[in-house]
């Protein structure tokens, strides 16, 4: 049946059906889908800026750079004891004493470069530039035993090494500036042997500048770089002597001779020249020192000693012949060296000990 309008026929209901809701649906379900994957990649940029691996080694940089220790210290699997020393082969009495601000040297530039995946270890390889110099360290990582919701990370070898620190000539000595006294930072305290190695914890990566700059003796400096966990960082430092400590001993050396000059024997006790006559001498002998010696000090172990060096000695005395009982006097040269040992006292002070022999 034709309608009013001519068209064909259409069923009650189907006319008013609409297609919109359908393309509603599938356009809901389309930013369901983008809503999610926004989510997603929101968390996994929230996971790699703060929760990742890469993160947790970054923010040990940060700490660093900004000279943190404490924090740095706090950090899981940072910290560590005797045994974990022992187990690396390192001295279970390494010293904290460099672990802090005033001992680290200025750390920038500081950037992940690597990062792989070995077991339940991520290795993360990192590139800084430390006082002034380039260096390249990778870190093991891996999930900390007190993991909550969030992930948590933990060093899975303490990036913190071992400087072994050998300084001759000097029980006093500085790391980047901050100053160290031996005696301080071994068990043995005062008791402590001059010419054993020091062993310091040092955070890695750092460089540290080491020094000796005391009235007595004084080094160039010796830089290292620290740029592994847990690892020996040998140091081995010869002070020399200062020019004024030098002139101390040529003064004390020349004070002693003079000394023994004013003895009026034949034999100075306890003085490196002397003469001898057959004859019987009519009065007291005159001593004077004609040539001093030219003091040098040089390094011996723990202290200093003062090498071999030609002195001259002159002598005035009268002899009687004992055959016929006339009296002549002698003038005489007397050529002697002088050498010495010097010992660096706890007070800081030098107990010199001067020594020598006749010139053959």
């Amino acid at each position: 049946m034709d309608t009013a309008g001519g068209g064909p026929a259409t069923p009650e209901g189907v006319r008013g059906a609409p297609a919109r809701p359908g393309r509603v649906i599938v356009a809901t379900v389309l930013v369901g889908v983008l809503l999610i994957a926004a989510l997603g990649a929101g968390a996994a940029s929230l996971y790699r800026e703060f929760y990742s691996p890469r993160a947790f080694v970054q923010h040990y940089l940060e700490l660093l750079q900004e000279r943190r220790t404490a924090e740095a210290l706090a950090l899981p699997g940072v910290a560590v004891d005797s045994a974990d020393l022992e187990s690396a082969g390192l001295p279970a009495t390494a010293s904290e004493a460099l672990l802090r601000p005033d001992a680290l040297a200025a750390l920038t530039d500081a950037e992940i470069t690597g990062e792989s995946t070995d077991g339940d270890r991520t290795q993360i390889t990192v590139s800084y530039t430390a006082g002034g110099y380039s260096g390249r360290t990778t870190f093991s990582v891996q999930h900390d035993t007190n993991e909550g919701l969030l992930p948590r990370w933990r060093f899975a070898r303490s990036p913190l090494s071992v400087m072994k620190l050998t300084v001759d000539g000097s029980m006093r000595f500085a790391v980047n500036g901050f100053e160290v006294d031996k005696r301080q930072v071994s068990l043995d305290g005062a008791d402590v042997d001059p010419t054993a190695a020091v062993p310091l914890l040092v955070f890695s990566p750092g460089l540290y500048s080491v020094n000796v700059d005391t009235a007595i003796s004084a080094t160039p400096g010796v830089a290292v770089l620290a740029d592994a966990p847990l690892a020996s960082v040998p140091v081995e430092l010869q002070a020399q002597p200062t020019d004024e400590f030098i002139s101390v001993v040529q003064s004390r050396v020349e004070d002693f001779l003079t000394a023994c000059a004013q003895q009026q024997v034949l034999q100075p006790t306890g003085c490196p020249f002397g003469f001898t006559v057959r004859n019987r001498i009519d009065d007291a002998p005159t001593w004077s020192i004609v040539q001093q010696p030219v003091v040098t000090v040089v390094p011996d172990g723990a202290g200093w000693r003062i090498p071999s060096a030609d002195a001259v000695a002159h002598i005035v005395v009268d002899i009687r012949s004992i055959f016929d009982g006339s009296v002549r006097t002698v003038e005489e040269d007397v050529a002697f060296r002088v050498d010495g040992e010097i010992t660096v006292l706890p007070d800081g002070t030098a107990s010199i000990l001067v020594g020598g022999s006749p010139s053959d």
